[in-house]
């Protein structure tokens, strides 16, 4: 008799230790009535082959954040549960070869040390001292990390699982899924024991989660690769040495030779991630199995061979120690190699929590973030990072086996600001691709959408090697400086493919967008920026709102947000209303057209009111085509977005290119378009602008129309102003070196840590090096020096007055 119950408020499916993480945190959230499905035994995916590394390391912040919880959860895990557990907490050194990896290394301390973790760099004498058996040849230094270790995956996942089944939930172990329907606003979930009802579900059946994200008609963006590690016999050397020092050695990494090596017992685990790396279950003759439960790929130690002698190298005793066994397993990658955890796209009361190149040792986060997905629809933290909606259509199979392979073979790639991954490129094009490629563009994609970023000349070096570097200088930087200048002096053009567009029409849009944004809607014929808030009074989303009639607009957000900003709208939307809301992105194409002489060259091409003032847009004609020309610029200049249907944008593009040749017009990039907004204080989606800060720190209350009777997030941003913020956005001009500050840099004062930027770059028009950032309240005033954290050194910066830098009245941007 099966004893799976009939209803249930979360089924989740898929057992290994993120799946088991996710209902112990759903039950210690309260919600006990939640049952996990396995189809085999727990543990029996990519959880029991793992190597059990947790690794706090990251550098992303909110990757950071969900593994440092990881690991602080797993400390105490087994006496919380009353689970055994082997946790072995015995530090890491992360090699580096190069002054570019302790640049790194340095920023990962920096981020680190805020969210309270004491990392340091070491120097080659004392990595020897932490590491006797190590030689130190080629080294510049190390990161030194006291909170890694390892951890035994299956005595995790049971102890998770120990956890949730005390506090009331239930797993149904050789309980496959084989099928999900929806009725009467329910999940049906059948399976080989009957049927189960269920409010909420979650997929986190790993590198299976393609295959049930289908029974959903979701095709999950994922690849699987075949990752070896080696387990080799005791070594007499180091048995005598742990025994004498009382612990194990520290897990060693060689990031930029690409391995990890670790004690286990007496011996070693050799771990590669090797470039000549193979996919699994990517062609015809080599088919996803119906179950791969607790089993391995033959060995294939060619592709090791490499990395193995360069690991005897490093550590000489490795040679001395018989070759005990191979793991040869199946692990599950996304084209970043982030996980997937948040809402499933598309899909009603569908969670993803899936696809964890690195599932053990962010388990335990993953959990908790799933489960305030699904009680809050909300996270703590942002979680970008790992949004499934941060990926749309383009991700097919081949391009998710390319940019699989393409991480796995740089799993410890450093992330250049001015380096573009290659593999998987040209998804989506602009219709003037070819006309702007033959300018000099130097491509990057965004959601698909290649876009130029830079304008290289004949004997530029545009090589991939040329970006690896964090240095500002480079063979972009003269020319990211005269596209600036260009839109100062006279005029730049930008193509800009892909703005998520989202068509609001019909009877009563107007109101129902006053409740969900902060500020007011703009009266036909008008433009202006509207910023959605949670019930937090948290940074949801920034939009355009282009308001065509009284009850008619379009809502235009960046191209990354196009899943993400399109499904807050739908799920806001009241049932029965009797407006439309439409996802019209596919249809247009846009230009930016920006400058001083850009009202000249528009005055030769086209037929409108060019005396319109700013935030204004208007239907006209270029060359005999339709487009709206809107009166914004991103880039604080005078200037226009030129907006047109994809099939016309060619030959607006061409009338205008060829009137603008006499008045200076050049092309120029998002590089370019970066340093100019940023001398504005125009804030970036998803680094400036995030869930991570309420609209009020994000100084966007000249957003916020609080004679509204109710907007969404209107309460919680009430108690703020009443309270006080405790940090505020603002302007900082850095006396910096040669880099300029990356995303989340620490800020400090008086010898403490008391903010964080949130994008930097250097200013063309003002040369200065400019930051914004989040800073402690009491300290934003004008004219405060404080200091930035850039790559482990400190600079003096001085915060600026709540104004641009650049023409601070705005004077030519209206004029």
């Amino acid at each position: 008799m099966s004893n799976l119950p009939s209803h249930a408020r979360v089924v989740i499916i898929g057992g290994g230790a993120v799946g088991a993480s996710s209902l112990y945190h759903l039950a210690k959230a309260g919600w006990t009535d939640c049952v996990l499905l396995e189809k085999n035994e727990l543990t029996a995916g990519s959880t029991w082959h793992a190597a059990g590394n947790v690794p706090t390391f990251s550098s992303s912040w909110s990757i950071m954040n969900m593994q440092r919880y990881s690991a602080a959860l797993y400390r105490e895990l087994g006496t919380l549960v009353g689970y055994p557990m082997n946790y072995h907490v015995t530090g890491s050194i992360r090699l580096g070869h190069s002054k570019e990896r302790l640049q790194e290394f340095k920023r990962v301390v920096g981020m680190g040390r805020y969210q309270g973790m004491d990392l340091d760099i070491l120097t080659p004498d004392e990595m020897r001292s932490r590491y006797p058996f190590l030689e130190t040849h080629e080294l510049t230094g190390a990161l030194y990390d006291p909170h890694d270790g390892d951890i035994d995956p299956a005595q995790l996942t049971q102890a998770l699982a120990k956890g949730a089944r005390d506090l009331g939930a239930k797993i149904i172990r050789f309980c496959p899924v084989t099928g999900a329907r929806r009725e009467n606003d329910e999940w049906v979930i059948s399976t080989q024991q009957g049927e189960i009802r269920c409010e909420y579900v979650v997929n986190a059946a790993g590198y299976y989660a393609r295959e049930v994200g289908k029974l959903f008609g979701r095709d999950v963006p994922m690849m699987v690769m075949s990752h070896q590690y080696i387990l080799f016999d005791e070594i007499p050397e180091l048995a005598a040495w742990s025994k004498e020092a009382g612990h194990k050695l520290p897990l060693l990494r060689d990031v930029d030779s690409s391995y990890y090596l670790r004690q286990e017992k007496y011996g070693m685990n050799l771990g590669p991630y090797e470039k000549n790396c193979r996919a699994h279950w990517v062609t015809p003759d080599d088919p996803m199995p119906e179950d791969f439960s607790f089993q391995l790929f033959p060995d294939d130690l060619e592709r090791l061979e490499w990395y193995l002698n360069d690991a005897v190298e490093r550590v000489p005793i490795l040679g001395t120690a018989g070759l005990s066994r191979v793991i040869n397993g199946p692990i599950p990658y996304a084209p970043d190699g982030n996980p997937l955890i948040g809402p499933m796209p598309g899909v009603p009361n569908a969670f993803e929590a899936c696809v964890f190149t690195f599932g053990i040792c962010q388990a335990g986060g993953a959990g908790k973030v799933l489960a305030e997905w699904v009680t809050e629809g909300q996270t703590e933290w942002d979680m970008w990072s790992c949004d499934p909606r941060r990926y749309t259509d383009y991700t097919d199979q081949d391009y998710c086996i390319a940019k699989g392979m393409e991480i796995y073979g740089h799993e410890y790639a450093m992330h250049f600001p001015k380096h573009y991954w290659p593999a998987g490129r040209d998804k989506k094009l602009s219709p003037i691709h070819d006309r702007i490629a033959a300018l000099g563009a130097q491509f990057k994609p965004y959601n698909g959408w290649e876009r130029a970023m830079w304008y290289a000349k004949p004997g530029d070096d545009t090589s991939e090697e040329a970006t690896q570097t964090w240095d500002r200088e480079g063979p972009w930087a003269k020319r990211i400086e005269a596209e600036c200048l260009a839109v100062r002096d006279a005029a730049g053009i930008l193509d800009l493919p892909g703005f998520s567009r989202f068509r609001l029409k019909g009877e009563g849009a107007r109101e129902w967008l006053s409740g969900l944004i902060t500020g007011r809607v703009p009266k036909p014929g008008r433009i202006g920026l509207a910023y959605f808030a949670d019930d937090k009074g948290r940074i949801v989303t920034e939009m355009s709102v282009m308001a065509i009639e009284e009850d008619f607009f379009f809502l235009i957000t960046a191209a990354t947000a196009q899943w993400h900003d399109f499904e807050w709208l739908q799920k806001h939307r009241p049932a029965g209303a009797a407006f439309i809301l439409d996802d019209v992105t596919a249809n247009f194409s846009c230009q930016i057209l920006t400058g001083p002489k850009s009202r000249d060259i528009l005055a030769e091409v086209s037929d409108a009111d060019l005396s319109k003032g700013w935030l204004t847009h208007q239907t006209a004609h270029i060359a005999g085509r339709y487009c709206q020309l809107v009166r914004v610029s991103f880039a604080g200049e005078l200037g226009w977005e030129i907006h047109t249907k994809v099939g016309d944008t060619a030959a607006i593009f061409d009338v205008v290119w060829a009137a603008g040749q006499k008045h200076g017009l050049k092309p120029f990039g998002m590089e370019a378009l970066d340093s100019l907004r940023i001398e504005k204080g125009y804030r970036a989606w998803k680094g400036d602008l995030s869930t991570d800060y309420t609209i009020l720190q994000g100084g966007l209350e000249r957003f916020v129309d609080w004679s509204k009777p109710s907007f969404k997030g209107k309460a919680a941003l009430e108690r703020e102003k009443q309270q006080g913020v405790s940090k505020r956005f603002v302007t900082l001009t850095v006396e910096a070196g040669d880099c300029d500050a990356p995303y989340m840099s620490t800020l400090w004062s008086g010898g403490e840590v008391v903010g964080e930027t949130t994008s930097g770059n250097w200013g063309y028009r003002v040369g200065k090096s400019i930051a914004l950032g989040m800073l402690r309240a009491d300290l934003a005033i004008p004219g405060q020096e404080i200091e930035v954290e850039i790559f482990g050194d400190r600079f003096k910066a001085v915060v600026q007055p709540d104004q641009p830098l650049w023409d601070p009245s705005n004077e030519r941007l209206r004029a």
